[in-house]
């Protein structure tokens, strides 16, 4: 078993660049199913779940090659091929083959999604969206079959905001026939960055970024070449890694407005955040000078739900009690035994998170329940006491680009061991 470990307590100092959107490049991947040429996209984050998602258009008959941080998709002799389980059980946004295949071929058969264990996290407006368009839905065997004779835009509306319903939504609507209006729906950077892809591919939406989105249908998409927006959330975690070390930290290749709602809660702690137009530099100081502040989770532009672990970390070192709840994820705290081990003093009732502000952390044996609960147990262990030895590696790799070989050139000591080379006395 592989293991990740940080001996903690260097303040982290120098200048981070920052991947591409995980949380784009898993819905911009499937998109390109929708155009009948090759689509090249670049600035793609080299992670776990890219090249999972690599591996099922290679199975559904595509031409993939990966060159640096460039991906060529040719997706023109793809056909609809069952996709019941394998690669498809091992990530989340594998429902992005539903809207993209529905799209294309006006039928998918998909496997129920895999990806982090954070509770219930129903896909039912995405199904909501697909039969109001026309598709007829079907489990079966693990898997949802879906086919519709005729796809037409419609008019949904979504009960709860949800990113992946919008978005998958939006890859059907986007070679439906007619106008397609999304109403409720979600805000995120990576909504637009996936409007734009279609938009370059031939789509006709407007709205994206805004609670209602239209989408007039084409009958065909043609291949382009885009470029990932920075992913807000890395660089998040970077941002509140110099603040729990008490580094000096640059952020470099972002888009400050995507970071507005971390900015806001540093800068209340006392953290200075000095921004630029592509960069933000975080000054930090010892923990224990932080004030305390209650965290509430929101759809965009709200606090981003997956940085709510990572800053649960600093918290449990600033002073006094702050409060974190999470509005997305009811489930999404078991990290918190986890920092337990290591001296934190948190609990939790209910959606909130009470954290009261420990004197310091201490190296421990932990494991990362899923890729955000791993970036908090990071954080932790770069500001700890001693060693942290962190299990459950493969979940961080689903969503960090280089995150051993950014941390270092920051000043961290961190690296990899394998336990099973361990036990065996090498």
């Amino acid at each position: 078993m592989e293991k990740l470990c940080i001996r903690g307590g260097a303040p982290l100092r120098g200048t981070v660049t920052i991947s591409g959107a995980k949380n784009s490049a898993v819905a911009l991947i499937p998109a390109s199913i929708l155009a009948e040429s090759p689509v090249i996209i670049d600035n793609l984050p080299h992670i776990n779940d890219v090249q999972i998602y690599i591996d099922i258009l290679q199975e559904l008959g595509a031409t993939v090659q990966l060159d640096g941080s460039s991906l060529y998709i040719d997706p023109t002799n793809i056909s609809p091929k069952p996709l019941l389980n394998g690669k498809v059980q091992m990530l989340r946004a594998s429902y992005y083959l539903m809207g993209a295949m529905l799209g294309r071929f006006r039928e998918a058969v998909i496997g129920l999604p895999g990806g982090c264990n954070l509770g219930p996290r129903p896909i039912d407006q995405h199904m909501k969206g697909f039969e109001a368009m026309g598709a007829t839905i079907e489990s079966q065997d693990g898997a949802l079959s879906l086919s519709a004779s005729h796809l037409h835009g419609e008019k949904v509306y979504l009960d709860v905001v949800s990113v992946g319903a919008t978005i998958n939504i939006m890859l059907a609507a986007a070679r439906a026939e007619g106008l397609t209006i999304i109403e409720n729906a979600a805000k995120e950077p990576e909504i637009i960055d996936v409007a734009t892809l279609l938009t370059s591919m031939g789509a006709t939406i407007k709205g994206a970024g805004t609670d209602i989105i239209r989408i007039t249908g084409v009958p065909k998409l043609l291949g382009c070449r885009h470029s990932i927006i920075p992913d807000r959330i890395e660089a998040g975690t970077y941002m509140i890694a110099a603040a729990i070390t008490g580094g000096d930290v640059t952020i470099e290749q972002i888009i400050p407005r995507h970071l507005e709602g971390i900015t806001a809660k540093l800068e209340e702690m006392g953290i200075q955040v000095i921004e630029e137009d592509e960069s933000i530099r975080v000054i930090g100081d010892r923990p224990h000078t932080y004030r305390s502040v209650d965290v509430r989770t929101g759809p965009y532009p709200g606090f981003a739900t997956d940085l709510q672990q990572p800053i649960t970390s600093l918290l449990s070192l600033s002073r006094g009690t702050s409060i974190v709840t999470d509005n997305i994820y009811t489930t999404r705290f078991r990290h918190v035994d986890e920092l337990g081990r290591m001296g934190a003093q948190i609990k939790v009732e209910g959606r909130s998170a009470i954290i009261k502000g420990a004197q310091g952390l201490k190296g421990a044996r932990v494991k990362a329940s899923d890729l955000r609960a791993g970036a908090a147990l990071v954080v932790a262990g770069l500001a700890a006491k001693g060693i942290t030895e962190i299990a459950g590696v493969e979940h961080i790799d689903r969503g960090y680009d280089m995150l051993e070989e950014k941390l270092k050139a920051l000043g961290a000591e961190i690296w990899r061991k394998d336990e099973r080379v361990n036990s065996h006395g090498a």
